[in-house]
């Protein structure tokens, strides 16, 4: 798989997706609320995991900070918003899309 690396803007609510310099992909996403902010740092996608659906929407990629990661949701009116308890929410049809272009170990990099 090609060099790909996962930037995530909390403050613009933006995930971007990286292959190599060059920004392929950027998606809009929910990030932590106050009291739950996201966690800023560096970190990995460790686990890969499909849902049928509820809470986490359809997928989940879990980082290597346990109890993170980034998920779909099934409100997607909180899109755009910090209400999370610091995962990355995405739009199912954004989150399955992103876990098919990227695999565990890719480095994920969380910025104000």
């Amino acid at each position: 798989m090609p060099n790909r690396l996962i930037v995530i803007h909390t403050a613009r609510r933006q995930l971007e997706l990286y292959e190599g310099n060059r920004l392929i992909h950027h998606y809009p996403i929910a990030v932590g609320k106050g009291a739950t902010p996201t966690p800023h740092g560096h970190y990995t996608i460790a686990t890969k995991t499909v849902y049928p659906g509820g809470l986490f929407g359809s997928r989940w990629m879990g980082l290597s900070i346990p109890h993170y990661g980034i998920h779909g949701t099934n409100n997607s009116a909180s899109i755009g918003q910090a209400v999370s308890k610091g995962c990355i929410r995405m739009h199912n049809h954004d989150v399955e899309a992103l876990f098919q272009r990227v695999e565990i170990g890719t480095p994920v990099i969380i910025e104000r």
